[in-house]
């Protein structure tokens, strides 16, 4: 949905882009001056020189970017934002000029609000997909000279394959900028009480499931207590240290603390498994949960 700015916001806006566009551009060598002693001296007012000059490119270059609905005053600010960054990164020794450098930091943060702002959904995460956001309309327009209706299976192959991207990211993407975001809370029609909300479907367990699974919990751990009961000191201590503790103790540890070797700690927690395993079957009249899994769960 289009953003529209109040009046206010408008005139305000207005004067600044003409105040920046009364700015005179720097020959090369002022430029150039410029940003050394921004970038070697920290000089304060020289930054303010020279992003002052090439604040016109910001606002050119947010003007192509207005169609995607977000406050002309935003994307001038981020705009501003990447030109900061250029400033403090050119490297004028390089002989490049200024404006042709500060073009890419102007766009790529524009970009970057756009992608973060345009809906809810984060939509361009990588490369192949932010190419697709910034030229499927443009592209688009090229095939079939409109914006309405859905694009051919031939006009996704020729976007899929100008952009070098695969044929299902443009369906995907075509999908994403063909919707906008709607609130949960928003009505299903004009009279009535419903809401879209009403239709999400409730994944959490139910108040028999939550009882149920907390008497199946109690009853499991009832059960292991009671077959605990009939290992020795020894084999109790492994498997509480092992089993039944959220850090479990290594063989080697208990090994020591035992005063036998890891093996023989290993063959002990084995044949006290199996007791365990014994005992909660015969409790369990075999039926269909896994002893096992008792032990995993409890």
């Amino acid at each position: 949905m289009a953003y529209r700015d109040d009046p206010a916001t408008q005139r305000a806006n207005l004067q600044f882009i003409r105040a920046a566009m009364r700015e005179p551009l720097l020959e090369r060598e002022v430029e150039f001056d410029y940003a050394r002693r921004w970038r070697e001296e920290g000089d304060e007012k020289a930054l303010h020189n020279l992003t002052r000059a090439y604040t016109r490119l910001v606002i050119s270059t947010a003007g192509r970017f207005r169609n995607y609905g977000l406050p002309m005053g935003d994307l001038v600010q981020e705009g501003n934002v990447g030109l900061m960054q250029a400033a403090a990164r050119f490297e004028h020794s390089r002989g490049i000029r200024f404006s042709t450098y500060a073009s890419w930091w102007i766009r790529s943060a524009m970009q970057d609000y756009i992608l973060r702002n345009w809906s809810i959904v984060r939509t361009g995460t990588t490369a192949a997909q932010k190419s697709l956001f910034f030229n499927l309309r443009r592209l688009r327009a090229r095939i079939d000279g409109d914006m309405g209706g859905r694009l051919t299976q031939e006009g996704r192959e020729f976007i899929a394959k100008e952009l070098r991207v695969k044929l299902g990211d443009v369906e995907s993407m075509e999908t994403r900028l063909g919707a906008s975001d709607q609130s949960l809370n928003a009505p299903l029609a004009e009279e009535g009480d419903g809401s879209w909300q009403d239709f999400l479907a409730d994944t959490r367990p139910t108040p028999e499931e939550v009882v149920t699974g907390m008497r199946d919990a109690e009853t499991r751990s009832q059960w292991l207590n009671d077959a605990l009961t009939e290992l020795s000191e020894r084999e109790q201590t492994i498997i509480r240290q092992r089993r039944l503790r959220e850090d479990g103790a290594t063989l080697e540890e208990l090994g020591k603390s035992l005063g036998v070797s890891k093996e023989r700690v290993r063959q002990l927690e084995q044949r006290a498994l199996q007791k365990l395993r014994t005992h909660i079957e015969d409790r369990f009249d075999h039926r269909a949960e896994k002893p096992t899994d008792l032990m995993m769960e409890a």
